[in-house]
């Protein structure tokens, strides 16, 4: 008899319902970027009472913050192609280890920058755990699906980074500053634990390199026990590199759409980072109380939680391209509505929410369609570099509110600009769509 054609275990994954295998995977990524969340949002909460003890300056401080986000580039940056070269989860569970301990380690700094030198170690480990959690998450969910798991797992994120604020304020009070970042290590190093012996490595990847057949078996009778897979060969939709996973990604088949990934990671995390950074001064300085200016921004975080899981139902269902093209635009323009009605408090509110909806969601959205968009061989460093370059942007937003006000601008105009690298991120998801109508298909790979 002639032998049996290998099995395509991506088209495998697509055909099965959702499994109790796979909503463990969805949940155990769910906590990692919770865990991310929370350590990423915990220098802002105890940040005041650094500078009380040790007698700060605002621009004495300023390095602890930029050492985190200089931590979280590069984390991108590094984990990401070592995730491809060696699996994503020993890449994953080392990313959180690394980021547990030093959290941990600097709960005990004894200056500022021992302090700063650690939150950097601390953004290495946050920065290689949040691609790495999409990417597998990705790599493990029916395609019919995937939009919609990927972006409710990132609300983790969301998650932990409310939990932060609410844990801090009662922390600090009771057990001072240090107590923030002692939990901020203790959580993500007793999930390790449970990362080490539930969670499994990428099938996807165990074919692409060739692993043990055992291995795989093992893994795909959990997603489908019922599937008869005695004597099965396995294989994946795409030929294996042997280059560095980096320049797969300036491939002729996918260098355009790497470059408008790009484009959009950095212009979509600007306006997060600059709306997320100076939206209560803004509303600060339209005569609002700081309680209500807090409350404001906070429709911004809510929005971009609602927006995340809607956009991923959305996009499971439409183009998904033209799903986020849509939303980016609508950020715009709901982003420039804030400016026309900041000082009327519910509309302000609701402005704020729907900005947040479109544009934070979307940019959730534009992680889950990345890694849909790269290949095996270069999936985890493809959404690694991108968050890396959206990084970039980040740092532009943060910096890039101070010159905005310095401009003199009235509310109205001011808004209007920042909605502009929202339209910009629109019109990048957009021209992504034509590219991958363009792009031919992948052979199989044994």
């Amino acid at each position: 008899m002639p032998a049996s054609p290998p099995l395509n275990v991506t088209a495998f994954i697509d055909r099965q319902p959702l499994s109790a295998f796979q909503v463990t995977i969805v949940v155990l990524c769910f906590l990692i970027v919770a865990v991310d969340g929370f350590d990423t949002a915990a220098i802002g909460f105890i940040a005041p009472a650094i500078r009380a003890e040790w007698q700060l300056t605002p621009a004495q401080l300023a390095p602890l913050f930029g050492a985190g986000l200089g931590g979280l580039m590069a984390g991108a940056f590094l984990f990401g192609p070592l995730a491809d070269r060696f699996g994503r989860k020993a890449v994953l569970v080392l990313s959180v280890l690394c980021f547990g301990a030093a959290s941990l380690a600097s709960a005990w700094s004894p200056d500022l920058w021992t302090l700063v030198l650690l939150r950097f170690v601390t953004g290495l480990g946050l920065g290689g755990a949040m691609p790495n959690a999409i990417t597998l998450t990705s790599e493990f969910c029916p395609e019919k699906r995937r939009s919609f798991l990927v972006t409710t797992m990132f609300c983790g994120f969301t998650l932990g980074s409310a939990l932060g604020g609410l844990a801090s304020a009662g922390l600090i009070d009771a057990f001072g500053w240090r107590s923030v970042l002692v939990a901020g290590g203790v959580l993500p190093l007793g999930l390790v634990l449970a990362l080490v012996w539930l969670l499994p490595e990428s099938v996807r990847y165990l074919v692409m390199t060739g692993k043990s057949r055992e291995s795989i078996v093992a893994t795909l009778r959990k997603i489908a026990p019922h599937e008869d897979l005695r004597g099965a060969t396995f294989a994946v939709s795409e030929q294996r590199a042997t280059t560095s996973p980096v320049w797969h990604l300036f491939r002729p088949e996918l260098l355009r759409g790497t470059l408008l990934f790009w484009l959009t990671f950095f212009m979509s995390l600007l306006v997060i980072y600059l709306l997320s950074s100076w939206l209560p001064t803004l509303l600060r300085g339209t005569g609002h109380s700081l309680r209500t200016a807090a409350l404001v921004t906070t429709m911004f975080q809510v929005g971009g939680t609602v927006g995340a899981i809607a956009l991923g139902w959305l996009m499971d269902r439409f183009n998904p391209h033209h799903v986020l093209a849509t939303s980016y635009a609508l950020a715009a323009l709901g982003i420039a509505a804030v400016g026309s009605v900041a000082a009327e408090p519910v509309a302000a509110g609701v402005a704020v929410f729907v900005a947040g909806f479109c544009i934070s969601g979307s940019q959730v959205g534009a992680n889950a369609l990345s890694a849909s968009f790269y290949p095996t061989d270069c999936r985890a460093t493809g959404v690694s570099w991108a968050n890396g370059v959206g990084r970039m942007g980040s740092v532009v937003g943060s910096v890039g509110g101070a010159t905005m006000l310095s401009m003199g601008l009235g509310m109205p105009a001011l808004f209007a600009w920042i909605g502009v690298p929202a339209l910009i991120a629109g019109l990048s998801m957009f021209s992504l769509g034509v590219v991958r109508r363009e792009r031919p298909q992948p052979r199989l790979a044994v």
